[in-house]
C-alpha cells in the first residue's frame, strides 16, 4: 500500500474540502482547510521524500471566474516537479497533451468519458489515441445509492449509470493505466473509509490476476482507519489521506502516514 499524496485546488488555493458539497454554482464548497502555502510548495515537499503518483485535481469547471487562477496553480506544481505527479479536472482530447507537456505524469478523466451518465466509449477512445493508455488515469469516484456503488461526474454531483462493480472493473484495466476512486459520499469527513468499496477493488484486482495500480480516497480520520484499508485491501489499494493529514490541519501526523504505509 502506497501514499499517494493530493494538491486539491480550488477557487486559486490548495484546500482540503468536503467533496459532497461542492457545487459550481457561485464555486461553493465547505471548507476542511484552506492553505497559505501555493500548489508549487507542496509539489516539492512531496518530491523531497521521493514520492511520485499523486494527484492535482482542480476542482474549478473552465467556466468559472477562478478558473484561470486554478489552472495556473495546477501549471506551477507541475513545472515545479516534472513527471512527478497527475493532473485531472476537466481533462478532455483538446487539452491532455498540453497538461502533459507542462509535466503531468499522467491525465485523470472521468466526465469526458462518463458523460451525459452513459460511459461513452467512442470518447475513452479519443482519450487513448491522444495521450495513450499509459499516460491515461481513470476516475472512478463513485457514490452508493442502494445496496451498488455507481460511477459520479461533474464534481461528484451527477449520478451515472455505470455499477462500479469487478466486471466493470476488470473490463476498463486494459484501458488506462490506473484508476482513482474517491468515495465521493465520505470524501473529508473524517469520518472512516467505505471498507465495503476497498474490499470491492480488492476483488477485482484478485480476479483479474494482476497488480492494476488503484487508488482509494475518502473518510480517512486516523490510524485504525489507515490500517483498516490495508487490511481490507490486502495492501494492494493505493491510499491518499487529505483532511486528517496535519498538512492539512489534521491529526495525523505526515511522517507517521508515510511510515504506516511503508514509505
Amino acid at each position: 500500500m502506497r501514499f499517494r499524496p493530493c494538491i486539491d485546488i480550488h477557487n486559486g488555493k490548495v484546500k482540503q474540502i468536503i467533496g459532497g458539497s461542492l457545487e459550481d454554482r457561485d464555486d461553493r464548497a465547505s471548507e476542511n482547510f484552506v492553505s497559505e502555502a501555493d500548489a508549487s510548495w507542496f509539489a516539492r515537499f512531496y518530491h523531497k521524500d521521493g514520492l511520485r503518483g499523486g494527484h492535482v485535481i482542480l476542482l474549478n469547471p473552465p467556466s468559472s471566474p477562478y478558473y484561470e487562477r486554478t489552472r495556473a496553480q495546477a501549471e506551477e506544481a507541475l513545472s515545479a516537479c516534472p513527471g512527478d505527479l497527475m493532473v485531472g479536472g476537466g481533462v478532455n482530447p483538446e487539452n491532455a497533451g498540453a497538461w502533459l507537456r507542462a509535466g503531468a505524469s499522467h491525465v485523470i478523466v472521468t466526465s469526458y468519458v462518463f458523460s451525459d451518465g452513459n460511459f461513452n466509449e467512442a470518447h475513452l477512445r479519443e482519450m487513448i489515441r491522444e495521450v495513450g493508455k499509459k499516460s491515461l488515469v481513470l476516475d472512478l469516484s463513485c457514490r452508493k445509492k442502494g445496496e451498488d456503488y455507481y460511477i459520479v461526474t461533474d464534481r461528484w454531483q451527477k449520478f451515472t449509470s455505470v455499477r462500479l462493480d469487478p466486471d466493470t472493473l476488470t473490463g476498463l484495466m486494459g484501458e488506462c493505466d490506473e484508476f482513482l476512486i474517491h468515495a465521493a459520499d465520505v470524501e473529508g469527513r473524517r469520518q472512516g473509509p467505505e471498507l465495503d468499496l476497498v474490499r470491492l477493488l480488492r476483488s477485482a484486482i484478485e480476479k483479474s490476476g494482476s497488480d492494476f495500480a488503484m487508488t482509494y480516497a475518502g473518510g480517512i480520520g486516523n490510524f485504525e482507519d489507515l490500517a483498516a484499508v490495508r487490511r481490507e485491501g490486502a495492501g494492494k489499494i493505493d491510499v491518499t489521506v487529505g483532511s486528517a493529514l496535519d498538512l492539512f490541519g489534521g491529526q495525523m501526523p505526515y511522517r507517521d502516514v508515510l511510515a504506516a504505509c511503508g514509505a
